[in-house]
């Protein structure tokens, strides 16, 4: 296990290399460029897209599709708004110190035209499969796209399958699975002390229960926890920050120092660098929002959407949602509250992962602060694993076809139990896998992406001139 720790963790520092940054936060970047910063001009547009559909008012119920374009955007949210904005967050910090916090704005703000761009590609280029439910998503666009440009045709299929194959492993030993009950059973842990080995097997069952009835029953599920769970973590954070407004200042000032300088260490909190805060950034903001892993697109190509475009505009408000306005927020808790230079009494560390999150708002609102985190790390992780085990089942029929799915939830939620037992000097471990995949996971996504930006341009230049001539 020793050595898989340290290998794990060589992998996981030496991937988010400087050129890696560059490629993730240059295809945000370049993608921002081509559709004229969609994200912040039609930002309100895909806000009114949300609610309109979220109060079914969106004329979608004869649509070519399996899910409501509220369901889809909820169950990416299901796959997003997880762990690594409870713990995910914490660790960035005690690793990376509070600038890393910077370069997780940075990578969720070009991220949301990352993420547009992913969903409009998925919805043009989705297909059927053989049962009649709707298939799309990064490798579909990567086949059927690629093989339209001479230069790149032979690596279509190759970079196609790539994807399906990290994506596949990616939800059932990363991002998706094995993070997320490992994160709830520390949470419940650190708080009730309830065994590891109980937690795992309550969300193991909870989530066969769920992923049995397929994506139409994610989606169903997914519509009715996300908006609950993001409000009870929400509100709670805002009472902590309301309280605490006069040291709001003082934090983003700390952020924003801490993101371009040294800082030594100060208590228990670890010494950072400049480049280690901007690698736990990009990696962790990557890992909270997904832009560019591609991942939310193979939801939203189930959607019933009445045009690429609109579902786009859907899907980029997720990035913000989770990364801009969740993972802020618990940052923020985190540095007033001073939690990130505590040290913990039994191990004589300062507290790291769900337990930092824990200790922020316990010290915040004594007396169910603990609690807040615990059923949101539940309520997020829950609902990260259910929504990440269609995309895992999506990309396997892709490779193997739908035959492979009765064998593939055996072993899911078989590794979803192993996740949660993982603890302690295992923990790094799980965590590293977990960043190392979604790494994997992007590189063909965001080759796709800027090999085929220019039909991405194309149908935003067509929205625009549209919308011009119809407000004239």
């Amino acid at each position: 296990m020793e050595w898989i720790q340290n290998f794990t963790n060589y992998i996981a520092v030496n991937f988010y290399n400087t050129y890696m940054i560059l490629f993730i936060l240059g295809t945000g970047f370049l993608l921002t460029i081509i559709t004229k910063s969609i994200q912040v001009r039609k930002f309100k547009t895909g806000l009114k897209l949300i609610f309109r559909a979220a109060l079914r008012k969106d004329s979608t119920k004869d649509v070519t599709g399996d899910i409501s374009p509220f369901q889809a955007l909820s169950a990416t949210l299901s796959g997003t708004i997880g762990n690594g904005n409870i713990a995910g967050v914490a660790t960035t910090i005690f690793l990376g110190g509070p600038g890393g916090v910077l370069w997780m704005w940075a990578t969720g703000m070009v991220g949301m035209a990352t993420k547009f761009s992913e969903v409009f590609l998925s919805l043009k280029h989705r297909q059927t499969h053989e049962d009649g439910s709707m298939a799309g998503g990064p490798m579909y666009y990567i086949k059927n796209g690629l093989k339209n440009i001479v230069f790149l045709k032979k690596f279509a299929i190759p970079l196609s399958i790539m994807f399906a194959v990290c994506g596949a492993w990616t939800a059932l030993l990363g991002t998706g699975n094995m993070i997320q009950s490992n994160s709830i059973a520390l949470a419940f842990n650190a708080q009730f002390n309830i065994p590891f080995w109980i937690s795992g097997g309550v969300v193991s069952i909870l989530s066969g229960m769920v992923i049995l009835g397929g994506i139409k029953r994610i989606g169903a599920v997914a519509e009715l926890l996300i908006p609950f769970m993001v409000i009870i973590y929400v509100s709670c954070a805002l009472i902590i920050l309301l309280t605490n407004i006069d040291k709001i200042p003082s934090a983003f000032i700390l952020i924003f120092k801490s993101a371009f300088s040294y800082q030594a260490a100060i208590g228990g909190f670890m010494g950072h660098t400049v480049k280690e805060a901007v690698r736990l950034g990009v990696s962790r903001g990557l890992l909270s929002n997904e832009s560019g892993m591609g991942s939310a697109a193979i939801v939203h190509g189930a959607a019933k959407a009445k045009s690429p475009m609109n579902q786009g505009m859907i899907g980029m408000i997720g990035p913000f949602i989770d990364t801009i306005l969740v993972c802020t927020m618990t940052a923020l808790i985190i540095i007033i509250t001073g939690a990130y230079m505590k040290i913990d009494p039994e191990t004589g560390l300062t507290f790291t992962s769900t337990a930092l999150t824990t200790s922020a708002f316990n010290s915040a609102l004594p007396y169910f602060g603990g609690l807040v985190v615990s059923l949101s790390s539940f309520l997020f992780g829950f609902s990260t694993i259910i929504g990440w085990y269609y995309i895992g089942e999506q990309c396997l029929e892709y490779l193997f076809g739908i035959r492979i799915t009765k064998g593939y939830k055996i072993a899911y939620l078989i590794l979803c139990f192993i996740g949660s037992i993982l603890q302690k000097e295992n923990l790094p471990a799980v965590w590293n896998v977990g960043v190392v995949f979604n790494g994997l996971m992007a590189i063909p996504n965001l080759i796709a992406l800027l090999a085929l930006s220019n039909i991405v341009k194309k149908g935003v230049n067509q929205y625009y001139k549209m919308n011009k001539k119809s407000s004239s």
